[in-house]
């Protein structure tokens, strides 16, 4: 092995049920450097991280992987992070109701005599937390802090068992812009200790500004690597290198026939539903008008999810006070039901444990919200069932292998189709999408807006709530500004920029 590679890997393939997943993929990472991995959903990043970190065990797939001049022979991620390799996984894997320091030693516990030594472990979490830039407690619970500080647990947690390559899956899928550069910057600093990162991202502009060498793969090969210390890269170069074509515009032209107030909310006051003195939402009134896309913008925590799902069918929190209004009548959406019946979709942010039935196929996936439609006294139709399903499919380009695929086989992007197709397919006429594009990548991004775009065309009236501003400012004909549970104003298209956005939610 070149001394100059930490991590190679050689002719790899891994096929799942009806998938080749990666196709004789080689790849190499240098010793202290930052190493981007990008593709489109599907394109076999995730899996071939998996492979290296031990999640696809050793005898699942075809070829070799050389850590440190030894080939690997892992059986779970334990072994690889005994071996001082670590995977922060875009999903979290802490466990929510212990405290910070219990969720850095899981599973590596200091001990004394067989006996966890619980003030050791307590004090060696100081010295972690710091170098992570996390301030909080150690005893602080994980469930009581944000995404972005639970993703520095994480980090802190790999640390602790002296990694020396870190692996990021999409780190800043869920945070915010500050968030992000917080942890982009804490990336950088990992790599001048020493610490050689990989990290998958879908942000091409996070990928250009942090990366010392980018590999692109594309459908399960291994399409080109670049060093940007000798070749000037380009987003446009990366797009063309991941979907194979020329990808001229990110965001679908739009023509909006906007019409008359559809859905309002009035006075809407929200409070948490373990802490029931603390308010979450504060008198919050908005409207949307019969084709149009209004945007949700603010701050993490701001409170805009917390509000939708509050707003579809009593879904979120304790207390709820105000009015909806539904083409000027007002209604009682009580239970996700009667809001779906009245005429109201959501899409969760948090598409795997909110949005999907992982152990069901895509068939089934798509239905569930629609059986009374599919059903003859009382018995679902299979046949139409399935024609429509299939429909859905084609209409959004639902890559897989069969209906009857079990939807965990399949890639974000496509679980993001199912869970649009099952709210699609119930025919609301106001669509509240939490972060539609969340860990999706640029291609699959242009087809959900333009599956948007052809919603409101129709007619519809679609809320999105969403963490990235120029996602939203590109997409919408208003945006919504909220912080600390309040509305801070709202902008028209033409006059929103990221900054005064951000100026509104923090400043006015």
């Amino acid at each position: 092995m070149n001394e100059e590679y930490i991590l190679e890997v050689r002719n790899v393939t891994k096929e799942f049920p009806g998938v080749k997943a990666l196709d004789n993929v080689d790849f190499k990472v240098r010793k202290g450097e930052i190493h981007c991995l990008v593709g489109e959903n599907g394109a076999g990043k995730s899996t071939l991280m998996g492979v290296v970190s031990g999640v696809q065990p050793k005898g699942s797939y075809e070829g070799s992987v050389i850590f440190r001049g030894k080939e690997t022979n892992y059986k779970s991620t334990r072994d690889s992070e005994r071996d001082g390799l670590g995977i922060i996984h875009q999903e979290l894997t802490l466990s929510p109701f212990l405290s910070i320091y219990e969720n850095i030693f899981l599973g590596h516990m200091k001990t004394k005599m067989g006996i966890i030594d619980w003030d050791t472990c307590l004090r060696e979490s100081y010295p972690l937390l710091k170098r992570v830039g996390l301030q909080e407690k150690p005893e602080t619970i994980v469930s009581r802090m944000s995404v972005g500080k639970q993703q520095l647990v994480e980090i802190a947690r790999a640390i602790s068992e002296h990694a020396e390559l870190l692996i990021f899956d999409e780190p800043t899928s869920s945070l915010n812009d500050e968030e992000s550069q917080k942890l982009l910057a804490l990336i950088k600093e990992l790599k001048n200790e020493g610490i050689t990162c990989i990290m998958i991202s879908h942000k091409l502009q996070e990928v250009l500004s942090v990366a010392d060498s980018i590999t692109v793969l594309r459908d399960g090969l291994s399409i080109a690597t670049y060093d940007l210390h000798e070749h000037a890269i380009t987003e446009h170069d990366l797009i063309k290198g991941m979907v194979g074509r020329e990808l001229k515009n990110l965001f679908p032209e739009k023509d909006p026939k906007i019409g008359d107030v559809v859905f309002e909310v009035k006075n809407w006051t929200l409070y948490h539903p373990d802490y029931h003195s603390m308010k979450i939402i504060d008198s919050a009134s908005f409207f949307i008008r019969r084709g149009e896309i209004v945007s949700f913008c603010g701050p993490m925590g701001a409170g805009r999810t917390e509000m939708m799902m509050s707003i579809f069918g009593n879904s979120y929190g304790y207390g709820r006070s105000g009015e909806i209004y539904l083409h000027g009548k007002k209604v009682n959406l009580e239970t996700p039901k009667r809001a779906i019946f009245q005429g109201v979709g959501y899409v969760s942010e948090d598409r795997k444990n909110l949005g999907l039935v992982l152990i069901q196929d895509v068939k089934t996936n798509i239905s569930n919200s629609s059986l009374p439609k599919l059903s003859k006294r009382g018995i679902v139709d299979q046949f139409l069932e399935r024609r429509k399903a299939a429909q859905y499919q084609e209409k959004l380009n639902i890559r897989t292998p069969s209906l009857e695929q079990m939807v965990r086989n399949l890639s974000g992007g496509n679980q993001q189709k199912v869970v649009l197709s099952r709210c699609m397919l119930a025919d609301p006429d106001i669509f509240i999408v939490d972060e539609p594009t969340r860990g999706i990548d640029v291609g699959a991004k242009f087809e959900i807006y333009s599956i948007l775009n052809d919603m409101v065309k129709e007619g519809k009236s679609v809320i999105v709530v969403s963490s990235e501003l120029n996602e939203a400012i590109s997409m919408s004909d208003r945006i919504y500004v909220m912080n600390e549970g309040k509305i801070k104003g709202v902008l028209n298209r033409g006059e929103a920029t990221q900054e005064r956005i951000m100026h509104m939610a923090l400043v006015e």
